[in-house]
């Protein structure tokens, strides 16, 4: 059941928003609040954020229309309902959500985990130890929703249905477009997780530097208790070093007597041995963050080792294709080349000796262009075999996109194949493989769709491979 929103006045709402002033009748009984004139409920306030295509200004008159009973405008309308005006209506949005729903993230531990790469393992492997725990716990992310995380009138009506299934903690991934648009303003962080920084979503922050600055706004008081960063990434250091909030870190210097395979890894950690049934090191630093954020949570370390010991494996992430040939089908997310380099490395290291890693990759349309032949590179340097082909083209030309890839990967090509159609590109690298060898299909992971133009037609990474190799289920 929907949690009901306790009535709040427009004037209690307009006082906890630096710089507001109420015009109208500040009495009015607020009992939603909505950024989209056509979701508005009778009761709610409507929020004219303004967007990069659109101004909610222009759709005051609907939302009224639809029964909104007050607005939150950055210039007063000429409109005969009461208005908070303000200087950010996105951060007045997220004040007001958070005051509707009673704030619950305050009644939980909130859990939030940003960066370029293993936001989305983290979260899981968090979410897995604090459960083993004995904590009731919700994960919201890439795998739960259209958007990693959503506006705060969504992000906050789920905290409080969290809160009233009897959650004790929400684990949650929080994207860089989210910190920088405001969506997780009114949430309360117990714990902030920084896993990396790497090369990705440049089309909208513009630069490196605006895109870590959008990745620190986690980590300062008014959303976040402590934080939880990689040292071993340059940037980790750097939030490690300037975060005005208390922070810890973590690193592979943490563990001894490392293992990695393709289906698991283990170590020694504060004196414990504990295997996770997740393959790759790169997985062994996502297992590392998210310890890291249960110890600061207070969970013991017989908790944390018998929680990651029972960790369950995250679609798309490294995961595992079983097959009777003979060879290694590795399925990951990695879309960034610093990812890509990853997974690479980590597959030909438990690669028998003069075995040969290929990998089959695209780059999606319509995003960062710069990291296209970035992405070329770190898979000409990586792998022994690349087979290029589409990811999601969306609007572009999937062969464009293809030259920019193989742009970056210098000249003496013979072991680069270029296959458009991303079925048969898949059916041709497994085709290829020789026993002992290695696949990655890298770049969609847990995706079950692909854009092409205007279509959307199905398609999982996964199950293309089992199809391949002849197995179901």
């Amino acid at each position: 059941m929907a949690p009901i929103p306790a009535p709040t006045r427009l004037d209690v709402l307009a006082a906890a928003i630096p710089g507001a002033r109420v015009v109208g009748d500040g009495s009015v009984s607020v009992t939603g609040v909505s950024a989209d004139s056509r979701a508005v409920r009778k009761g709610s306030i409507y929020c004219c954020v303004i967007g990069a295509r659109f101004d909610g200004h222009s759709f005051a008159k609907d939302a009224v229309g639809h029964g909104a009973v007050a607005l939150v405008v950055e210039r007063q309308l000429d409109i005969d309902v009461p208005q908070i005006v303000v200087v950010n209506a996105r951060v007045a949005m997220g004040i007001i959500a958070a005051a509707v729903f009673a704030r619950p993230s305050d009644k939980m531990r909130v859990i939030g985990v940003t960066g370029t790469n293993g936001k989305t393992t983290t979260a899981h492997l968090t979410a897995d130890i604090l459960r083993h725990h004995g904590w009731k716990t919700d994960v919201y992310g890439t795998l739960s929703g259209a958007r990693t995380t959503p506006e705060a009138p969504v992000l906050q009506e789920q905290f409080a249905q969290s809160l009233a299934s009897g959650c004790d903690a929400v684990v949650m991934e929080v994207s860089s477009h989210a910190l920088a648009l405001d969506r997780v303003v009114g949430t309360r962080f117990s714990v902030g997780v920084f896993t990396n920084l790497g090369r990705d979503h440049l089309d909208f922050h513009g630069t490196e530097e605006q895109y870590f600055a959008a990745k620190a706004k986690l980590f300062t008081p008014e959303l976040c208790v402590q934080g939880v960063v990689n040292r071993d990434d340059v940037h980790g250091k750097l939030l490690l070093d300037t975060a005005p909030i208390p922070m810890t870190s973590f690193g592979l210097a943490d563990v001894t007597d490392p293992i990695v395979g393709i289906d698991s890894h283990s170590y020694t950690w504060n004196g414990r041995r504990v295997t996770i049934p997740l393959g790759g090191r790169v997985n062994m630093m996502n297992s590392l963050a998210a310890a890291s954020a249960a110890v600061s949570l207070g969970v013991d370390d017989a908790a944390i080792v018998e929680g990651l010991s029972a960790a369950h494996a995250v679609p798309g992430r490294y995961q595992s294709v079983a097959n009777d040939r003979g060879i290694a089908i590795v399925v990951d997310y990695a879309h960034t080349p610093e990812a890509l380099a990853g997974v690479l490395e980590g597959v030909r290291e438990v690669n028998a000796v003069g075995s040969r890693v290929i990998v089959v990759f695209g780059c999606g349309g319509d995003r960062d262009r710069d990291k296209r032949p970035m992405m070329g590179k770190s898979a000409r340097h990586g792998a022994d075999v690349v087979v290029v082909t589409s990811d999601n083209p969306r609007s572009e030309s999937p062969q464009a996109i293809i030259d920019d890839i193989v742009a970056g990967m210098g000249s003496g090509r013979e072991d680069v194949h270029v296959i458009v159609d991303r079925r048969e590109a898949i059916e041709r690298a497994i085709g290829m493989a020789r026993p002992g060898d290695a696949v990655v299909i890298a770049g969609k992971g847990h995706e079950s769709t692909q854009t092409i133009g205007d279509t959307v037609v199905e398609f999982d990474d996964v199950m293309v491979a089992r199809q391949i190799v002849g197995v179901t289920g």
